[in-house]
């Protein structure tokens, strides 16, 4: 059946997977001996930082543009995005055809803008703190007939998205817990409905910076609340509110919202490199943050974290883990 009011299936999951073989990449799933033994459970490592333009991001992005009809195609998308989204509807638009117009703050890491350009979309700037990135987005495209790809609230990027649990619980079999990090929930939604689906009973816990808790909020009072546009160095979980569609999910589904601190952020981000060599940014080392502060506990549980993109840049990445600590 295909995504309903908004809603997905594990078998919208599986379309996409189909609609992304040999086109995205299917990532490794690693593990660490150092890791199991820390944190007294089995851990698996879903690492969506070796995906095409370096986060998960691509994977929604194709899947949704994939699917407009050739007069959408050749009018062209536009999208908002601190980043990995902007990145991902670029190259999926390139890939595909089309053309692209994305809206990023003007604070955007200049690493991730470059990429965005070198990817061939334009840029439109704008201000995250007294600008409404939605707005100038649906201004563009009612003015020039693009279609819009939101960076989360859309079914086709969520399903796109829940395609890399999908391949983690092909690789390992049933987890007993699945651990992403939350901005606009499009990730979580994907990967929540997937995980409920091939491992029944899983306990699904999403990770929020401290300072970006739209989601844990907004699950305890069982509505959308909104934020002051949170000041973290995850850029990527920047988010004021949840999404419409993906907190519809994400209600139903997620057991639970651990938060975490930047400085946590750094010393996973830190522990990744120096023990499993891994490159995570922010947002991708939320739920290793989430374990090695043991915001979370599962003594022997089998795991599964989505590390969810490496976007970030040699000097910026040096900046934050020369002052990590030790977990």
């Amino acid at each position: 059946m295909p995504c309903v009011a908004g809603h997905i299936t594990i078998e919208d999951v599986r379309a996409a997977a189909r609609r992304l073989a040999g086109v995205a990449h299917r990532t490794p799933v690693l593990t660490s001996r150092v890791l199991n033994e820390r944190v007294g459970a089995e851990v698996f490592l879903k690492c969506e930082t070796f995906q095409r333009i370096g986060a998960f991001k691509f994977r929604g992005a194709y899947n949704a543009i994939s699917q407009l009809s050739a007069e959408q195609l050749a009018r062209g998308v536009v999208a908002w995005s601190s980043g990995n989204h902007a990145q991902a509807v670029a190259l999926s638009a390139r890939l595909l055809g089309t053309s692209a117009v994305i809206v990023m703050p003007q604070d955007t890491p200049a690493s991730k803008m470059a990429a965005t350009k070198e990817y061939g979309a334009e840029i439109v700037t704008y201000d995250r703190y007294t600008q409404d990135r939605v707005a100038i987005g649906e201004a563009l495209a009612a003015e020039h007939g693009l279609s819009i790809i939101p960076p989360y609230d859309h079914p086709q990027v969520m399903a796109g998205q829940g395609t890399a649990a999908l391949e983690l619980i092909e690789e390992t079999g049933p987890l007993s817990a699945l651990l992403a990090p939350v901005g606009g929930g499009g990730l979580m939604a994907g990967c929540a409905t997937t995980a409920a689906a091939l491992s029944p009973g899983i306990r699904i816990i999403g990770v929020e910076p401290t300072d970006g808790d739209d989601t844990k909020r907004s699950l305890e009072t069982g509505h959308r609340v909104r934020i002051p546009v949170p000041r973290t160095i995850a850029d990527a979980q920047a988010a004021e509110t949840p999404g419409e569609l993906t907190f519809a999910v994400n209600r139903e589904l997620v057991d639970e919202i651990c938060l975490v601190t930047d400085d946590q952020l750094v010393t996973a981000m830190s522990f990744l490199f120096d023990t499993m060599k891994i490159v995570a940014e922010p947002t991708g080392a939320a739920g290793i943050a989430a374990l090695l502060s043991s915001q979370v506990q599962l003594p022997g549980a089998r795991i599964g974290v989505i590390v969810s993109g490496g976007n970030i840049s040699a000097a910026r990445f040096a900046e934050l883990v020369a002052t990590a600590s030790s977990p």
